[in-house]
């Protein structure tokens, strides 16, 4: 008998695509290289979540020892009403050496070919929205060449 219960529900909530710009890296820090790439525009289109990304947004990253990058991004999505909600998006992405590497190229990489996911919270206080200050979700990640797909999904 499983001595846990049954594990929350994850329910579709929105798919974003946002552009992203060349990374910048601010070299060796004391936990690994430490980077970021800013964020341009995008979309946000699913079931609970529509609207655009406001241009401005961030990714501080950590290149580890041992290739796992540490991902805290930071942006604004502008819902289709107008409502402003603020994402902080924290995770992981990594995988085999050799997948790494065509990532890094801008190669083409199949997402289940490596690790890439996010804990992702919202802050807002547009009255349509507000709801969202109570909801934590997950991400599923795709890194393409100039641009990040994450497939939200709502935890019960």
């Amino acid at each position: 008998m499983n001595p846990l219960p049954a594990p929350p529900v994850l329910l579709p909530m929105t798919q974003v695509v946002c552009e992203v710009l060349p990374l910048v890296t601010l070299g060796p820090a004391k936990h690994g290289e430490r980077r970021y790439v800013p964020l341009g525009g995008g979309t946000v289109r699913g079931p609970e979540l529509n609207g655009t990304l406001v241009d401005g947004g961030v990714d501080w990253q950590i290149l580890r020892a041992d290739g796992v990058l540490e991902i805290a991004a930071h942006y604004v999505i502008r819902a289709d009403d107008g409502g402003l909600i603020e994402v902080q998006s924290d995770g992981l992405r990594h995988g085999p050496a050799e997948v790494m590497a065509r990532l890094a190229r801008g190669e083409a990489v199949e997402p289940d070919a490596y690790f890439f996911r996010t804990l992702v919270r919202f802050t807002t206080g547009a009255p349509a929205w507000l709801h969202l200050n109570r909801v934590m979700a997950l991400a599923v990640g795709q890194r393409e060449a100039s641009r990040v797909r994450l497939d939200f999904y709502r935890i019960t």
